[in-house]
């Protein structure tokens, strides 16, 4: 009998991911998850209902940490402040995996069915924002676009993240995108020049 090795539920993630990004996600079974992870297919599924669960896991702790963060922010932070703060805490949640990740990534973004099921993950992270936003007494209206925007420039962030070849934090892209979402309805400081006056303007200069 071989010997029990530990951690049966990261070595089945590794070994799912490995055959996905080899051969395919619809091609790869449980069976050949479990052979590759030295396990049985009965303790796959003791840890995932399928093998999409894999890239989709139900006890995901990010969204406890959006929630929290955001009820724990400040009271006087605006909502994007309230925002940032919660992501960039949340940020530890993939940097602390980040081959994984990468190799999640790349999967999905192979199959556009996972590709759907990503993006419904991520409107569920705005809606989960959302309403930890409310329950600090903002309005509902407000709440959502500030939750929508946020999650937006996350996404931006993040896939700038995985593919930086400079290996700059999570946290600082995601800082980043939410100054280039902050700035997009601010006008720039009007500079006047020569340019910028009328012809009578000039006129009246002359005069």
């Amino acid at each position: 009998m071989s010997r029990w090795k530990p951690d049966a539920r990261g070595r089945l993630e590794k070994a799912a991911l490995e055959l996905y990004n080899r051969q395919g996600f619809d091609a790869t079974t449980v069976a050949e998850i479990a052979t590759r992870a030295e396990v049985t297919e009965r303790t796959f599924y003791r840890h995932f209902a399928d093998k999409r669960e894999v890239l989709f896991p139900a006890d995901n702790p990010l969204t406890d940490t959006l929630v929290n963060a955001t009820a724990c922010a400040p009271a006087p932070l605006m909502p994007l402040e309230v925002i940032t703060r919660a992501l960039t805490e949340a940020a530890p949640v993939f940097e602390e995996r980040k081959d994984l990740v990468r190799q999640r990534q790349t999967v999905i973004a192979a199959n556009p069915e996972l590709q759907e099921r990503e993006l419904a993950k991520l409107a569920a992270l705005a809606s989960t924002l959302a309403h930890a936003l409310r329950e600090r007494g903002l309005e509902t209206t407000t709440a959502a676009l500030a939750a929508e925007i946020g999650i937006a420039a996350f996404k931006v962030a993040f896939e700038r993240w995985v593919n930086d070849p400079d290996g700059h934090a999570l946290a600082q892209h995601i800082r980043e995108a939410l100054d280039t979402a902050r700035h997009l309805t601010t006008p720039p400081e009007h500079v006047a020049s020569t340019d910028d006056l009328s012809f009578t303007d000039q006129e009246e200069g002359v005069a």
